[in-house]
């Protein structure tokens, strides 16, 4: 792409490549169908609640950790354990905080989104690095191991222009397309790893939090994360992967699995909304 991703006309740009605005159309028709849900007049939290723990264990997945669903729900209402030296347990802390964070980072995320990135990296990073590399992008000397298969991590001296440039697209989220925006910060965190772990974490959570914000998916009952691993956490990196070659095909193909991801976790959200009105959740 010529233009930068904080353009103002390149949301609207993106979304007119193949395929994109008739996936953006099933994602926006499926999250509409979710908002008007029977169980959703009144029941809202405790379905958006549930949507967090699926979330939670969705993003622990593509990380590479699986463990049942219940232990996820045990530790979002911090009833269980945790191993602080085991980094499966490590890995499921981070995404379970970091999905919880998703919820109260949301009404700062347009006018204040380097404070909202700062406060899910700390929600996720607490469990898995030093208190000095928490909340803070990496330093000169620091680099990202993580997602080593789509490219070298974005120097730090560039971070700032980048993180910068990051704001700037963000608070294009309640005037363009606000899928694509989503989809697009997601990307960037992702490619750029501004931290030294939890990158992904963060940009999963991020993601969810703008969706509710800009109004995709107002209740915050869709599961994106279950969406993004629909085809595995192989299919997940892989379409980061086309993102990263930055060809208008590779593009596309980002924002298409991205949006796939919104229509799915609208249907896992309905899913949600059934178990609730039936009183059958757990």
């Amino acid at each position: 792409m010529n233009a930068t991703p904080s353009d103002e006309s390149v949301p609207a740009q993106l979304a007119a490549l193949p395929g994109v605005g008739e996936a953006i159309d099933r994602a926006r028709e499926a999250c509409t169908a979710l908002r008007w849900h029977q169980a959703l007049r009144r029941r809202i939290p405790e379905a958006a609640a549930e949507s967090r723990v699926r979330g939670a264990r969705a993003s622990a997945l593509l990380e590479g950790a699986d463990v049942p669903v219940d232990r996820v729900r045990e530790l979002v209402l911090g009833l269980g354990r945790t191993d602080a030296d085991d980094p499966l347990d490590q890995t499921v802390q981070a995404c379970v905080q970091a999905t919880s964070e998703s919820e109260h980072v949301a009404p700062i995320l347009v006018r204040a989104p380097s404070q909202a990135l700062a406060r899910l990296h700390v929600a996720a990073g607490a469990t898995m690095l030093a208190p000095e590399q928490v909340g803070r992008p990496r330093q000169p000397g620091e680099d990202s191991r993580e997602l080593v298969e789509i490219g070298p991590a974005v120097p730090p001296e560039e971070l700032p222009r980048r993180l910068a440039e990051l704001g700037r697209l963000v608070a294009l989220a309640d005037r363009s397309p606000a899928l694509v925006v989503a989809a697009i910060v997601h990307a960037e965190l992702a490619v750029m790893r501004p931290f030294v772990r939890g990158n992904t974490v963060v940009a999963r959570a991020f993601e969810r939090a703008l969706l509710k914000q800009a109004g995709v998916d107002p209740t915050g009952v869709a599961v994106p994360e279950v969406g993004h691993h629909r085809e595995g956490a192989t299919g997940y990196a892989g379409a980061l992967q086309a993102y990263a070659g930055g060809t208008p095909d590779g593009v596309a193909l980002w924002l298409r699995h991205c949006a796939g991801a919104v229509e799915a976790g609208a249907a896992e959200g309905m899913r949600i909304a059934d178990a609730v009105l039936a009183g059958r959740l757990r």
